[in-house]
């Protein structure tokens, strides 16, 4: 989500409505105006996250999140998703699987990167990160140059603290045009109570979405 209103209220509602496709985890990121992004995980069922952010809520108006069904790593708070770079200034929420995702990691390992979790999606953070002399936007597409395999993400950075940016290749994503606010889901039943309104990218495309506005 990413408008005028609390993000984490739209974005636990949309997950709440793709729970029937089967999940171990669940995350959400917020940009709460600190230099680094909020993060709340839980594993199990998405009440376990909803209940944490009841007693301690997450206030902003941008925000990405994801239920996950293990295909890399064991089910654990470590291995749920948004994953992050070593910063903490780039998280990432990732559909698909990273085929090529040992090479990866050994490149980010001789980088001095260090990997957290047992997942193919954290290598996305980082790789952005490696990749940025500057342009965030260029170091994303950069990225997605090297990555082999399918993916549907939702990426936000500090660099972009207004924007969130999607991509994706073999799997879905689609964009809600609200009233100054868009939502983004990766089926049309999460987000389809806030908008009739569309957008779909192609494969390999990016969409920079702000409040108002999106650019492909």
């Amino acid at each position: 989500y990413i408008g005028a209103k609390n993000a984490q209220d739209f974005v636990i509602d949309g997950l709440e409505k793709l729970e029937y496709r089967g999940y171990d985890s669940a995350g959400i990121a917020v940009n709460t105006g600190s230099e680094k992004f909020e993060i709340v995980k839980k594993v199990g069922r998405l009440k376990n996250l909803a209940d944490e952010l009841e007693k301690h809520p997450l206030k902003g108006t941008v925000a990405i999140g994801h239920t996950r069904w293990a295909t890399h790593g064991i089910p654990s708070k470590i291995n749920s998703h948004p994953h992050l770079n070593n910063k903490q200034t780039i998280a990432v929420v990732h559909n698909g699987i990273i085929e090529n995702y040992n090479e990866l990691k050994a490149k980010l390992l001789k980088n001095n990167y260090k990997l957290l979790s047992e997942t193919d999606s954290e290598v996305i953070p980082n790789l952005i990160d490696l990749n940025n002399n500057g342009n965030i936007l260029e170091a994303i597409s950069k990225t997605l140059n090297e990555l082999k395999g399918s993916y549907a993400l939702g990426i936000i950075s500090t660099e972009l603290p207004d924007k969130i940016i999607i991509a994706k290749k073999n799997n879905p994503i689609v964009i809600g045009k609200g009233q100054n606010e868009f939502f983004i889901a990766s089926d049309i039943p999460a987000i389809a109570k806030h908008t009739q309104d569309f957008y779909f990218l192609d494969d390999e495309q990016i969409a920079v979405i702000s409040e108002v506005s999106i650019s492909f």
